[in-house]
Formats: C-alpha cells, sequence, structure tokens
C-alpha cells in the first residue's frame, strides 16, 4: 500500500500531466525544427523558429566539429541544438512510454526490438500487437498491449536509433539491481554518444524529466517550487486512470505486474469526489432494485430518532457527557 503522501502526489500529478504531455511534444518538435534550421544556415546568419530567434555561430579558425552551435541574444548563452534536441526527444519518449504503460523505470530501459511481439486472437484470428515487459520485481514476464499512441511512439524510437542496414544496434546496459553488465542487447532507448552507442540510464532519465518539467511552469501544491514527476509517479497515474475508467482491479494488477491486489489498489488515489460519486451510483443502483416504498421521506419524528441514535451513543461510549447531551438537545 502506498501513503497517504502518495496519494496526494498522484492527485496533483494526474490533473495536470496532459500540461506536461503537450510541453515535451512542443519541446521535442521545436528542437527538431531548431536542429535542421541550423543545419542549413551560414555561420553569423539568424535562426528563427516559433518565437525563438538564434544567431548560428561563428567559430573559430580551424576549429573542427560535428556540432551545431547557435548564439542566443536573449541571454547570450552559446547552445549546442543537437545536445538539445537530443534530450528533448528522449524526454518526449520517457513520458510517452511511461504514461502509456505504467512500467517501472528499469522495465522501460530493458524494452529491446525483440520486445515487441504479435498474438493471434483464436477466436477472430485478429493480429494484436503486444510489449514483452522483462522480469523485475514480481519476477515474471507479462505482456501488454499495444495501443495505437503506444506503436506509434515505439515506431518513432525505432527509426531514429536504427543503423543504415536496417539494424537496431546492439549495446550493453548495467543492471543497478544486481550490480553487473548485462550482454548487449537492442535496446530502444539508447543514444549515440561520441563514437559509439550507449544504453540511457536512470540518472539520465531524471535530469530530462526535470528539464521538461521546468519548462511547463507546474508549481508544487506545497509551495516547494516546481512541480516534478519522478518516474514512477507515471505509474501509480496509470493505474489511477485505468481503475477510474472502469478497468476491473484484478487485470490493472496483470498488468501492472504485481503479485498481491492490495498492492494495486494500495497504488490508486481515491479522490474524494470519486468516492461521493461511486457510492451515490451504488446507492441508485440498489434503490432500483427494491421496493420503492422502502425509500419514503422519513418524518420529522424519526428524523429526530435517528440524530438522537449517534448522540446517545457518545454518552454511552464516554465522547459526549449528558450535560453536554441537554445542551444540545434541550
Amino acid at each position: 500500500m502506498i501513503a497517504g503522501g502518495e496519494w496526494t502526489r498522484t492527485r496533483d500529478r494526474l490533473p495536470v500531466l496532459p500540461v506536461l504531455v503537450r510541453t515535451v511534444d512542443q519541446r521535442r518538435t521545436t528542437a527538431d525544427a531548431l536542429l535542421r534550421a541550423a543545419q542549413h544556415t551560414e555561420p553569423g546568419r539568424t535562426v528563427t523558429v516559433g518565437d525563438q530567434t538564434l544567431t548560428r555561430s561563428v567559430l573559430a579558425p580551424g576549429t573542427t566539429t560535428t556540432k551545431i552551435w547557435a548564439d542566443d541574444p536573449a541571454n547570450g548563452r552559446r547552445r549546442d541544438l543537437g545536445h538539445e534536441e537530443e534530450h528533448a526527444f528522449w524526454a518526449w519518449a520517457v513520458v510517452e512510454v511511461l504514461r502509456l504503460t505504467g512500467v517501472r523505470i528499469e522495465e522501460l530501459l530493458e524494452i529491446s526490438h525483440h520486445s515487441l511481439v504479435h498474438y493471434r486472437l483464436p477466436t477472430t484470428d485478429e493480429v494484436v500487437p503486444l510489449l514483452r515487459i522483462a522480469p523485475s520485481k514480481s519476477d515474471a514476464e507479462r505482456l501488454l498491449v499495444v495501443s495505437p499512441e503506444l506503436a506509434e511512439v515505439l515506431s518513432t524510437i525505432i527509426r531514429r536509433i536504427r543503423e543504415p542496414s536496417g539494424a537496431v544496434p546492439l549495446v550493453p546496459a548495467y543492471d543497478w539491481h544486481e550490480c553487473v553488465w548485462m550482454p548487449p542487447a537492442s535496446l530502444l532507448f539508447q543514444r549515440h554518444f561520441q563514437t559509439e552507442n550507449r544504453a540511457i540510464s536512470h540518472g539520465t532519465v531524471r535530469k530530462m524529466l526535470q528539464a521538461a518539467l521546468a519548462d511547463t511552469g507546474l508549481v508544487d501544491p506545497t509551495g516547494h517550487g516546481a512541480l516534478n514527476y519522478t518516474p514512477h509517479d507515471f505509474r501509480r497515474i496509470f493505474i489511477t486512470d485505468a481503475i477510474m475508467n472502469g478497468l476491473p482491479p484484478h487485470i490493472a494488477q496483470v498488468i501492472a505486474g504485481h503479485q498481491d491486489i492490495s498492492v494495486t489498489l494500495g497504488y490508486k488515489a481515491v479522490y474524494p469526489d470519486e468516492a461521493i460519486q461511486a457510492h451515490r451510483a451504488f446507492l441508485a443502483r440498489r434503490r432500483s432494485l427494491r421496493p420503492s416504498e422502502e425509500y419514503r421521506v422519513p418524518t420529522d419524528a424519526e428524523w429526530q430518532e435517528f440524530l438522537g441514535h449517534f448522540e446517545r451513543r457518545k454518552v454511552s461510549t464516554g465522547i459526549l457527557r449528558p450535560r453536554l447531551l441537554h445542551a444540545v438537545h434541550p
């Protein structure tokens, strides 16, 4: 079960998730447009994309670099547009995959090209794309249905990392739980670093998320600065949103990879208005199945007797003294 503070985190972050989603997508689009425009701009000339105007940097004679630098007249800072585009892309990819799957961060970083499989429904012969999640805390492999939105994100990632031959590069990754290097695999979350491809690490993911959140302008309701998301916040949000929208808890348990359904229900943040509305709906359903005469309006005497029951109960348990009872009902 999660603590009350973590419920509060989920309740604060679920409603503003669309702001983060829009922000990371806009950052990715803008960074890509700036990089492409600068690549076709002579040094010393300006580059304008949206509300940003930069100047392609003039480097010292003899400087050899593959980086695309631009000077920002707003603050005088020299910007590495390739670095910005890369971080903006992977921040978008991390947010999208986490929010659409509810996987843990270690599971996210272990998704490979071979994790994408298909299942043919025996009844309709329809082919369903699935994402295989490698064993993690539960030590049990599980399969997630790939939605059209998730399929588009994964396809975009694969197009980015593929080599000219069409193959996805094999890269090793470090297992922080077992403290060992894993054999090279066609991991989707990898990036080109200097002269080689490297797996993206936990720390890099968190830095990318924080940079993206800084651009949202979201403020923590507690007043302690900017609102932040951890990778695990997306997992809690995914489970809460799924159950609130009708997914049976035992199915959510399987999707989340929890061995105990109480853990799944603990991840679900219950909103006060949700509990009230659900209770009212329950009463309405029960009322429709019972005789209408059982739901007549109570008389004043019956209502006072009902209220008096609670006052007498307080007296019997010592919560309310008799003299105070007289003050309540003189």
